[in-house]
């Protein structure tokens, strides 16, 4: 489809049926689920969770509100426009995590992840606390030969003191809060590298979830570069991947995005938020702690997060690619959404490739968290 997208104004259009109803004509919406003959576009599915979910959690007292068993009506339908309308390669999931169902467009596909992986680098860390292997508050040595690239407050410290010790609990802190990555790298080496959060995944059944070799190896190699400490000072890796020849870095980009060593299934995203949020993937003390610190996320205030009306709560963790020629490989955001009811949501929506500018997007992941709140109880 042709549509623009201009920030406010494209969710203002999404925000209701009336005004998806006068976008597009009738064949561009997808009929009322209550016809038996409908069939789903190619790319777009309702997943019933089924078992494991009544397995894990008890069944609500009484009556079973609408919206457990099967998603509100007409909910599937706005985030498929939402979806299909806008340009790149998108892909969303919306999970009831107190309840059976979820949705998803481009659910089982791989998308870059960049910083949302940091989520599994903090799991495998606080799982290795729960079976006894590491501490909290174990002291971790940051020194220059450690510093990675791009977002990093933590070198300036280091630079300006020659090295900063901090506690196991802080890095976790400080990499999903701030999104630093330094201090993710630390924290990955310190629980034993990417092998052990693979093993992690591996361990716990996630599924269509790739972890990469961390933030030097991987960022360099999107750019078509092979990693040197050097690159970790000011802007030294923006330099040599600007003489880099638009072949080659174009060549590199295209080899990620085919097969992101990174990628991600929507899906198996929405999945893991929604296990965490149950409890079954760490100790109810880990759980607590690492749902508190998502709370606390500083990055993209204005991603699903603005989405979401006044009483609503949001603990998230964003990612975002590098760009080549006005397009990101990797504009992410997953979380979990709780209702005023306390009725819980994980959201997912990861941008593979586009070229839409960066207000656009924010008003995509905008238009589909507030989806789901408007939706929600119907």
């Amino acid at each position: 489809m042709g549509f623009q997208f201009s920030g406010r104004p494209f969710l203002a259009m999404v925000t209701s049926a009336a005004v998806l109803a006068g976008c597009v004509s009738s064949a561009a919406v997808p009929p009322p689920r209550s016809q038996p003959a409908v069939q789903r576009p190619a790319g777009s599915v309702t997943v019933p969770i089924g078992q494991p979910v009544r397995s894990t959690m008890p069944r609500p007292v009484g009556p079973i509100d609408p919206g457990f068993r099967r998603p509100p009506a007409g909910l599937s339908e706005r985030i498929h426009f939402l979806w299909r309308a806008f340009p790149g390669k998108t892909g969303i999931a919306v999970q009831r995590i107190d309840g059976e169902w979820a949705i998803a467009e481009r659910g089982g596909d791989l998308f870059p992840q960049q910083s949302v992986s940091k989520f599994w680098v903090a799991l495998t860390a606080l799982d290795a606390v729960d079976q006894g292997r590491l501490r909290l508050d174990q002291q971790v040595r940051i020194g220059p030969e450690d510093l990675t690239l791009f977002y990093q407050p933590l070198a300036a410290r280091v630079r300006a003191q020659g090295s900063v010790t901090m506690t196991v609990r802080r890095l976790i802190e400080t990499a999903i809060t701030q999104s630093d990555n330094t201090a993710n790298d630390s924290l990955l080496r310190t629980i034993g590298g990417p092998g052990v959060v693979r093993a992690f995944i591996a361990k716990k059944d996630l599924g269509a979830i790739r972890f990469g070799p961390g933030e030097r190896l991987l960022q360099s190699g999107i750019a078509g570069m092979a990693w040197q400490q050097s690159y970790s000072v000011g802007r030294n890796f923006e330099t040599a991947r600007s003489a880099l020849s638009p072949a080659t870095r174009r060549a590199a980009m295209d080899n990620y995005l085919a097969n992101p060593i990174d990628g991600a299934s929507p899906t198996a995203v929405a999945s893991a938020l929604a296990r965490l949020a149950r409890g079954t993937l760490l100790s109810p003390e880990s759980t607590e702690y690492l749902l508190d610190v998502m709370s606390r996320t500083k990055s993209g205030p204005k991603r699903l997060k603005a989405g979401l009306p006044p009483g609503w709560k949001f603990l998230h963790k964003t990612g975002t690619g590098q760009n080549l020629g006005g397009m990101t490989a990797g504009y992410n955001d997953i979380g979990i959404a709780t209702a005023p009811d306390g009725t819980r949501y994980a959201i997912v929506v990861f941008m593979g490739t586009t070229t839409s500018p960066i207000p656009a997007r924010m008003a995509l992941m905008q238009a589909v968290s507030s989806a789901v709140a408007e939706f929600h109880g119907r």
